[in-house]
């Protein structure tokens, strides 16, 4: 798997030197997808940002040449959000999508009301989510339901918070083989 495939897509703030997507950058060459507001997220600026830096790889690799994207909180809607309107979702091999933030709790909706609804549709791609027992921003049941509207497969991380820097994940070697996983496996048809 070539590291320029794969694109890295923080949530709400950015994330950080020490979250596990600044840490893979740095270990193995990933790509960050910049976004020119992390503090005020509006949904159609992350999708056409997102849409920029997806056709830009087309121009460079290739229709062909699949992309693995690797989200974290609301870069996980980001996903859903993008692949509902891109018509280049065909570039997407797969994607880690982890600890989804959900923009309908309470303390979350006014700062990220252009996310509500969320997309809630079937992606067009192969993909992982994976779930804290006891995260902030997101109950294990609507994880569960974002994984079954997505059509993801569901993996169950125990109680690690919001799987970010404070959880403790380091570089985090087992959510790097998954990627691997991913970025190994035949695209979708």
């Amino acid at each position: 798997m070539n590291p320029s495939t794969v694109l890295v897509l923080p949530g709400w703030q950015n994330s950080g030197p020490q979250h596990w997507q600044s840490r893979w950058e740095r270990l193995h060459g990933f790509r960050r997808v910049e976004q020119h507001d992390w503090m005020r997220p509006l949904r159609g600026d992350w999708t056409a940002r997102l849409e920029e830096v997806v056709l830009a790889h087309r121009a460079e690799a290739g229709a062909g040449a699949g992309l693995v994207l690797v989200a974290h909180s609301l870069g996980c809607q980001l996903v859903a959000a993008w692949a509902a309107h891109s018509r280049h979702a065909d570039s997407v091999q797969g994607a880690l999508l982890v600890a989804p933030g959900d923009p309908q709790r309470d303390e979350l909706r006014a700062a990220l009301a252009s996310w509500c609804p969320p997309v809630l549709q079937r992606l067009p791609f192969r993909s992982l989510l994976l779930a804290s027992q006891d995260d902030p921003y997101c109950t294990f049941a609507r994880a569960q339901a974002f994984a079954s509207a997505w059509g993801s497969e569901f993996i169950d991380c125990g109680c690690r918070g919001h799987l970010n820097a404070d959880s403790g994940l380091g570089d985090w070697p087992e959510g790097h083989r998954l990627v691997q996983q991913l970025g190994a496996a035949p695209a979708a048809a």
